[in-house]
């Protein structure tokens, strides 16, 4: 792989909805995740809509990371406190390393826009050389959330790959 090319990346969309799974809800935050990485040059490689059940999501994240080996998935929904937000917990036996600090700022730049931050437990963190992000399933909130961890994505890719580039130059 080349590294510096944002075209070099695909990744995965998993929405975790009850009612996408189902059909009755348009799934706008996981369309607009597709539409937003793809002008960053991103490739699409996976999209799916999950119902919000612990071992499906387990199941389904692993499959992206073990099996396809996408180098990004990008999650929306069940990252809440309501008793069927389970992606957290899902997570929990999913990542291999956390990336704490990514969580924090995105949940640090939507408390200054709303105090109901303070209940988003997504986190983000990397399995099998996969990084994967747990965003918010309300449209505005992934919306944020993704504009926070844009500017080190590639970077981010680039050092789970394997890249030796010094990490302390800024990029835009």
């Amino acid at each position: 792989m080349t590294f510096g090319k944002k075209n070099n990346y695909t990744f995965a969309v998993v929405t975790m909805s009850d009612k996408g799974a189902r059909g009755e809800r348009e799934d706008t935050s996981g369309a607009y995740l597709q539409e937003r990485l793809a002008a960053e040059g991103y490739i699409l490689q996976s999209y799916t809509v999950v119902p919000d059940q612990k071992q499906v999501i387990i199941d389904h994240v692993k499959m992206l990371t073990d099996d396809m080996e996408v180098p990004l998935i990008v999650t929306t929904g069940g990252t809440g406190v309501s008793p069927s937000d389970v992606t957290p917990e899902a997570m929990n036996e999913v990542l291999e390393q956390e990336i704490p600090g990514m969580a924090e700022a995105m949940r640090s730049a939507s408390l200054l826009k709303t105090a109901r931050a303070m209940l988003s437990r997504g986190k983000v963190g990397i399995r099998k050389g996969s990084l994967i992000i747990n965003l918010p399933g309300s449209l505005k909130a992934a919306k944020e959330n993704l504009e926070v961890v844009l500017p080190v994505l590639l970077h981010a890719l680039e050092k789970i790959r394997g890249s030796t580039s010094d990490c302390g130059a800024e990029t835009e």
